[in-house]
């Protein structure tokens, strides 16, 4: 009796040890890719509860959520020979977990590395005005070109951002004298146009006044108004040429 019940429980121990390795649980972003006797067994499991045969098989879990891979900075000559230091972000997922697993050794090392080699060979072709002003369409090549590249394994690549570019102090001071240079430029550019859209406006003002010398007077007479309502001691009177007209022509007569 005594050696039938412990059969019996050594039978229970070991269903309870078959069940234990054969359930599986995977979650609603996990994949179990199966392996047989060493063989790949399509489809992958899950997510939920499946079975497995105890043994004869083997899982391993894939993560299907987009990680967030950091790119080391990478030190890049851009195509105007400038030293930069770039480091940029990564977002991937996996969308075939059998090819993630079997393709490749591991793919987040093999991304980062693909990631890593891409950011230097991009920049390098590409001038360092381009690297500031067009980081959207650096951007889109980078994730272009990675993803590509990782296809064959299972992943994609949606979004490459290039976060932070650093540029050596002593071309900082340069772009500084450039950008002051070139607002000084744009300054004396606009000083001179206005010099000469004021030039016209006064030749036209001139052949108004031309056409009726009263206009002289009146502008004069407008001119004193100004002066006068300012706070000053000298005081202008306008005295017409007129007067002094005799006096002129006596002078001419006498000689």
């Amino acid at each position: 009796m005594v050696a039938a019940l412990v059969a019996i429980a050594a039978v229970v121990v070991i269903i309870l040890f078959l069940l234990s390795a054969a359930i599986r649980i995977t979650r609603e972003y996990e994949r179990g890719v199966i392996f047989r006797l060493g063989r790949l067994h399509s489809p992958p499991k899950g997510p939920g509860l499946f079975l497995l045969i105890p043994i004869v098989d083997k899982m391993v879990r894939v993560d299907l959520r987009t990680v967030t891979l950091n790119i080391p900075p990478q030190e890049v000559i851009t195509k105007d020979n400038v030293p930069v230091r770039v480091n940029a972000v990564a977002y991937f997922r996996i969308i075939d977990p059998e090819k993630a697993i079997v393709q490749v050794e591991n793919f987040m090392v093999a991304t980062s590395q693909i990631s890593q080699t891409t950011l230097r060979s991009v920049l390098g072709q590409h001038v360092l005005d381009e690297l500031l002003s067009e980081r959207d369409k650096i951007n889109a090549i980078l994730q272009e070109i990675i993803d590509e590249a990782t296809s064959p394994w299972g992943i994609k690549v949606s979004i490459v951002e290039v976060k932070d570019v650093e540029i050596p102090t002593g071309m900082q001071r340069a772009m500084a004298r450039q950008a002051e240079a070139e607002r000084e430029r744009r300054a004396k550019v606009i000083a001179a146009e206005g010099e000469f859209q004021a030039s016209e406006r006064l030749k036209d003002a001139a052949n108004v006044m031309s056409e009726n010398p009263i206009t002289i007077q009146l502008r004069f007479l407008q001119t004193m108004l100004e002066m006068s309502s300012e706070r000053t001691s000298n005081l202008i009177l306008p005295i017409p040429l007129e007067l002094f007209k005799p006096f002129l022509s006596g002078n001419d007569k006498s000689s």
